[in-house]
């Protein structure tokens, strides 16, 4: 029998060899959604999946410095929004002239003499009653951000714990509370609840870009990311230097302020510690009241070397079956959750000020814009207890019945004839969104998943 000369047969499995390459490349590249195209190639995923040479990264800063970049990092700066900075330029003027401001980037960036504008310093109110102070960088310089950040967050991703979950692609608070409560149903029941004292605006500089320079050695990225760093502040039209902290409202902000408390994740795990943190907020759940002391010591020991502090009046040792705690928005409280005082409060503040007794609304428009409101606070509370939606429910109800008893002339308060008048069935014809009848129906889904 003639034999299939040897020529036939390679240009036979080349076909096969590179379906083969595709398929692991499309594999590779379902594992690093976080990875962005416009900048992370089939080869580099490759590289980061195998390792590089010392565990560092060069020649980054042509990967940043490109339009096709700059252009995918604006589009994600106009997705989530944002004023003007201190150059007033609005994400709706800078889009009408894209190519004009996106070209003199590019020109700042390729040549090395970019500079970031500072960052307007503006505050808003927070629940207590204190204002929080929130930083607005220019537009461009949130593109100049978020183009870096689209070249090395996946370099600092690949060794991130799997017990931090806050600005972690692909994770987020839900999956923060549901580790939480699995901890808690284990016996976990002695929490750290641990806070640091304004984050954000202490990270020491020099230790955080060290800690950069671990993986990253393209001097020109990291000449900005220590732009980013020191581009300064704004307030009252005076101009003042920053010498430590992450720039406020910044979008690189949320990965360098992981970066540096990934040691923090890393020392819990290697002492057998369950700590589950988003950004600056976390827990340590423990079994006993002894192991809790022991792992608060620990972390004031390592706060204390990386010029960080605990917050001496939120910082404290919790024993969740008799006092509960609070954790992103929630209270635990022995097998039940609940939304946290604050966050309760700040929904009801915001239900009355959507049904004052004398809006000129109709009854539907006032119910449309309430939904809003009401489906966006269930689906991140959805897991509370059924009574919270019960008193919720009943609240928007009562707020609903007040108008209407306003406009047919009736006086007092909503009772029993106005239930009658206007029972919940007349709501749900109208299209009011209800939080427990979600809740049921959620309910008894996830139930009949779990019988199949």
């Amino acid at each position: 029998m003639e034999q299939e000369p040897k020529s036939a047969r390679v240009t036979a499995q080349r076909p096969k060899q590179a379906e083969e390459a595709k398929a692991e490349a499309r594999a590779r590249r379902a594992c690093y959604l976080h990875a962005d195209p416009a900048i992370w190639t089939d080869r580099m995923l490759e590289a980061l999946e195998k390792g590089v040479k010392g565990g560092v990264w060069f020649s980054l800063i042509d990967k940043v410095a490109r339009m096709t970049t700059l252009m995918r990092a604006f589009e994600l700066v106009k997705a989530n929004d944002g004023a003007a900075g201190v150059d007033k330029v609005s994400i709706e003027r800078y889009e009408k002239s894209a190519d004009r401001y996106l070209s003199e980037l590019l020109r700042e960036l390729t040549e090395g003499n970019y500079k970031p504008l500072p960052v307007k310093r503006v505050y808003i109110p927070k629940g207590d009653g204190k204002m929080r102070p929130l930083g607005i960088p220019a537009v461009r310089d949130r593109v100049a951000q978020a183009a870096v950040r689209m070249a090395i967050e996946p370099i600092f991703e690949e060794g991130f714990s799997d017990r931090s979950f806050g600005f972690r692609p692909g994770l987020g608070c839900k999956d923060a509370l549901r580790e939480v409560d699995r901890l808690l149903r284990s016996g976990y029941h002695f929490v750290v609840d641990a806070d640091l004292k304004s984050y954000f605006d202490t990270i020491p500089h020099e230790r955080l870009m060290t800690l950069v320079k671990e993986k990253i050695a393209d001097s020109r990225i990291l000449r900005l990311i220590e732009l980013f760093l020191t581009q300064g502040i704004m307030e009252d039209m005076q101009v003042r230097a920053s010498e430590t902290g992450t720039p406020q409202g910044g979008v690189i902000s949320p990965l360098l302020a992981n970066v540096y408390l990934d040691p923090l994740d890393k020392l819990m795990e290697s002492r057998g510690r369950q700590m589950i943190r988003y950004a600056d907020d976390f827990v340590i759940m423990c079994q006993t009241k002894e192991e809790a002391e022991s792992a608060l010591n620990e972390v004031r020991s390592w706060v204390t070397e990386v010029g960080l502090t605990l917050h001496p009046e939120k910082t404290r040792i919790v024993n969740a079956r008799a006092n509960g705690f609070d954790f992103l928005g929630y209270r635990f409280e022995r097998r039940h959750k609940r939304p946290r005082k604050k966050s309760l409060e700040k929904l009801k503040d915001t239900i009355r000020a959507k049904t004052p007794r004398t809006s000129g609304q109709s009854t539907s428009d006032i119910i449309a814009n309430l939904n809003t409101t009401l489906r966006g606070w269930y689906e991140y509370f959805k897991h509370c207890s059924r009574n919270t939606f019960v008193v919720l429910d009943a609240m928007v109800r009562r707020r609903l019945r007040a108008i209407l008893m306003k406009r047919h002339g009736r006086k007092g308060i909503p009772n029993g004839n106005c239930h009658r008048i206007w029972p919940t069935a007349y709501f749900e014809g109208l299209g009011l969104f209800s939080l427990l009848e979600t809740y049921h129906r959620e309910l008894a889904l996830h139930q009949r998943q779990r019988r199949h």
